[in-house]
């Protein structure tokens, strides 16, 4: 998970281990795309407002990177606009942080059991 916010990464981590998941973290774009090749992830939950790098300058280093790791945006700012322009980034969904228990566990098993990863 990459966000800049310890709270919300805590938050994540606690909603995926609880789902039998590993987790891995990184404060910031340019770190994710830092490690992303050492921890090789099944899946990256991306924020889209961090400093350093943002969402959408990192997604398409991670996806260079790791071509076949389906990437979620994890955004406040989740709408049609910013789905076109994540899609284009190399980003596979965006979810609304306002939507995290309802929305985040369903999509994120949905990309990780789709034939194409």
């Amino acid at each position: 998970m990459v966000d800049d916010n310890a709270i919300v990464r805590q938050h994540l981590r606690t909603l995926f281990e609880a789902a039998g998941f590993h987790c891995s973290e990184a404060e910031d774009g340019g770190q994710a795309v830092d490690i992303v090749e050492d921890i090789r992830p099944d899946l990256i939950v991306l924020d889209f407002s961090m400093p350093v790098m943002n969402g959408l300058q990192a997604g398409p280093l991670l996806k260079a990177k790791v071509p076949q790791t389906p990437i979620v945006m994890f955004t406040m700012f989740a709408d049609e606009a910013m789905s076109k322009v994540a899609k284009a980034a190399g980003i596979n969904a965006v979810i609304s942080k306002e939507h995290a228990t309802s929305e985040l566990l369903p999509k994120v098993n949905s990309l990780l059991h789709s034939p194409s990863y």
